[in-house]
């Protein structure tokens, strides 16, 4: 079985910084794209940033030119830098991944538990 680990969430305050991870493990021979979400009460889960091939990035706008997300993909991690946080920022922010297991030719999805980031004003 393949899971997804987050890390790095906490409490800080607007304007400061966090870095989360979100680490692959498991039954893994590739993997084909990584995204992170956020996830608030009464709201739709949004797309934060994804990475693709390990290389071509996309972000949603309200994040463009504070959060950068990156990957290592030897260790199938990917990890989402946060500057510039505002309270708005404010979510549960949970990893996706969309991989190949070994011995299969059909993509699978996985989703992490979430972690909590949350910014005072």
């Amino acid at each position: 079985q393949v899971r997804l680990v987050e890390s790095g969430g906490g409490l800080v305050q607007a304007g400061e910084s966090l870095k989360l991870s979100c680490t692959a493990s498991g039954n893994i021979l590739s993997v084909n794209w990584m995204v992170w979400y956020r996830q608030t009460p009464g709201k739709q889960r949004e797309l934060v940033a994804k990475i693709t091939g390990g290389e071509v990035t996309t972000y949603a706008d309200f994040v463009k030119g504070r959060f950068s997300i990156s990957t290592i993909n030897a260790e199938n991690t990917v990890y989402l830098q946060m500057n510039s946080l505002k309270p708005e920022d404010t979510a549960v922010y949970v990893c996706y991944a969309n991989y190949r297991a070994e011995g299969s030719i059909t993509p699978t999805d996985v989703w992490g538990q979430g972690t909590q980031v949350t910014v005072s004003s």
